[in-house]
């Protein structure tokens, strides 16, 4: 299929118990005004960061990881020392580095840098190979990127050129009703006071609270299959998908124990543009006597119709998990909707291989 423009677009809604999942310099958890009401609010870097730990250490085989770090000295000093033990490998690696245009100095680079495994290895093999070319260097740093590089992007300020456009984007969640926070006091013993002292030996206070989210995020299927080709793009917007689906913030997790699973997802294929449905929640879903997330999934199943009945055209291909989201789609398993997800963006891109 020679297809133009197309794009997945993931919704979810969560539910979330009184937790600190993604704190401001306060200490407090994040909030956002929304139709006239604070939300609580998780960052897209927050959820963005889970989604790249998942990737590393869940789906290793599923998708290839890059390194965004200042010590990408160290990481091609690695692969030197492998093809050249006899080597200064760091000191060589730094050279490397500088001659491939990245400002550095003995401890790292001025700026966080993203780079691949591949990558790595290429400026290795140059270093030892003792190549004077710096065209060359800067030519692996454009070459094999990762496959979360070319997810999240890559900005290198001082070399525009080694710049990657980000095929997906995530937005901030938020919850689908009004919040407030709370304060849990809480004291700490000192297990060696003595007993006639009855005091505490630390007290504290931590804020809180727990909300229904709306999450969204989306992914420029073409730029993806531009950076990696047709193949390697359906196997990474599955892995992409599934690990927006199943991550979680780590913030405050040993207090809280707040890790959960979706209440319901619904994905949609659509070959026009990336449609956000926040506006479900523009109005503050009121509590009802099943809570919050079954008037949440009325209201998004209600908003998605109308903006495809006077808006838009309703996407190419939908799919849902767990019950309450019929109306659009279909209820599969979550194994069984990654798995067709991925087959409808094989299809697609039929006609499109890069």
């Amino acid at each position: 299929m020679d297809t133009k423009r197309l794009y997945v677009d993931l919704h979810v809604l969560q539910t979330v118990p009184p937790s600190c999942v993604n704190r401001d310099d306060t200490g407090s958890p994040k909030t956002a005004v929304y139709g006239g009401a604070i939300r609580a609010r998780v960052s897209s870097q927050a959820w963005k960061h889970a989604m790249r730990v998942m990737f590393s250490d869940e789906m290793s085989g599923a998708i290839e990881t890059g390194h965004r770090t200042k010590k990408g000295a160290d990481l091609v000093a690695e692969q030197i020392a492998a093809l050249a033990p006899d080597s200064d490998a760091l000191k060589l690696a730094q050279k490397v580095i500088a001659d491939a245009g990245i400002k550095s100095d003995d401890k790292g680079t001025k700026a966080l840098f993203f780079l691949s495994q591949a990558q790595a290895q290429a400026l290795a093999k140059l270093a030892v190979e003792g190549c004077k070319d710096k065209k060359q260097y800067k030519d692996a740093l454009k070459a094999a990127p990762s496959a979360d590089m070319a997810l999240f992007g890559r900005m290198v300020a001082d070399d525009p050129s080694l710049n990657y456009d980000a095929a997906a984007q995530v937005a901030h969640s938020i919850s689908t009703h009004a919040v407030q926070n709370e304060f849990d006091y809480f004291t700490a013993v000192d297990d060696c006071a003595p007993e006639d002292n009855a005091g505490a030996g630390h007290l504290g206070t931590v804020e809180y609270n727990s909300s229904t989210l709306y999450r969204y995020a989306t992914v420029n299927v073409l730029e993806l299959t531009r950076t990696l080709g047709a193949e390697q793009a359906a196997e990474t917007v599955r892995a992409f998908a599934e690990a927006f689906i199943r991550s979680m913030p780590t913030g405050k997790q040993n207090s809280f124990a707040n890790r959960t699973l979706p209440d319901a997802v619904y994905v949609a294929l659509r070959q026009d543009q990336p449609v956000n449905l926040c506006g479900a929640f523009e109005k503050p879903v009121r509590r009802s006597a099943e809570g919050y997330v079954e008037p949440s999934k009325a209201a998004l199943q209600q908003y998605a119709k109308r903006c495809y009945a006077e808006f838009t055209e309703a996407p190419e291909q939908s799919f849902t998990v767990g019950i309450g989201l019929e109306e659009l789609a279909q209820p599969m398993p979550l194994k069984a909707m990654l798995a067709a997800l991925e087959q409808a963006v094989k299809e697609n891109l039929s006609g499109n291989e890069v």
